[in-house]
């Protein structure tokens, strides 16, 4: 009976003390020490190394580092534990396709089907899923099309987008046609983006066509000043002081 109850106080302890690590490694996180994080995360993982929700925490604390290998080795054992959930696919397929951009040619045309297949997967599991589907447009788009790029399937997703979140769709539109160089679409685009929305986010895409594509400073600093009146959002302000320097 002894035994029974040191045994039971010494898993009590663990557990608490468990709970407590976590605690420290995500304060960190949100200071944005990620690397003071990774460690405590790690030790955890060697106690209970199929944890969904560690797994999550130590593959995101990795891609605020721009560690996407590692962070894709996490989300990969991540998407081991229920590779039915839609946000696994998306961690998994979003974190290799970072890793793809930042490694050299050669390896990310080794990763290419794997992203796009993971992808696709999330969106398949989960019809309304908005984050994976602007991936894919960032994707199709970006992609030439001598390895799979598209801009047909970049607007097919955008169109998806625009039925789950009409916002969403027209910054996906924004965004393709910006990339594109159509510039007066991509305008039209994000002009009713502020209309159905009217974000910080979509103001500072019209502000950023104008300043960056259309040589039309006055109008982004126009729109900016347009925004803050809306939203009192400092990112508006330092935008507005970084076309006034």
């Amino acid at each position: 009976m002894k035994k029974l109850i040191l045994i039971l106080a010494l898993i009590i302890c663990s557990g608490v003390n468990a709970q407590s690590a976590f605690a420290k490694a995500e304060q960190l996180y949100q200071q944005g020490n990620y690397k003071a994080a990774i460690p405590i995360y790690k030790e955890l993982l060697q106690a209970d190394a199929n944890n969904p929700k560690l797994l999550r925490a130590t593959g995101q604390t990795y891609g605020k580092l721009e560690a996407f290998e590692e962070a894709t080795a996490v989300y990969k054992r991540l998407l081991k534990t229920d590779e039915q959930n839609a946000d696994y696919h998306f961690f998994y397929g979003g974190a290799m396709g970072m890793w793809a951009k930042n490694t050299s040619k050669f390896k990310a045309l080794g990763l290419l089907d794997d992203v796009k297949f993971h992808l696709k997967k999330a969106a398949e599991l989960d019809s309304k899923h908005i984050e994976v589907r602007h991936a894919l447009v960032q994707l199709y788009t970006e992609l030439p099309g001598i390895i799979g790029g598209s801009l047909s399937t970049a607007r097919d997703y955008a169109g998806q987008l625009q039925r789950i979140s009409p916002v969403d769709g027209y910054l996906a539109t924004g965004y393709i046609e910006e990339y594109d160089k159509e510039y007066q679409d991509a305008e039209s685009a994000y002009k009713k983006a502020i209309k159905v929305g009217g974000s910080t986010t979509t103001y500072l895409k019209l502000a950023n066509l104008y300043a960056t594509k259309m040589d039309r400073e006055a109008d982004a600093v126009r729109i900016l000043k347009d925004a803050y009146k809306v939203n009192k959002d400092p990112k508006l302000l330092a935008e507005l002081k970084k076309l006034d320097s």
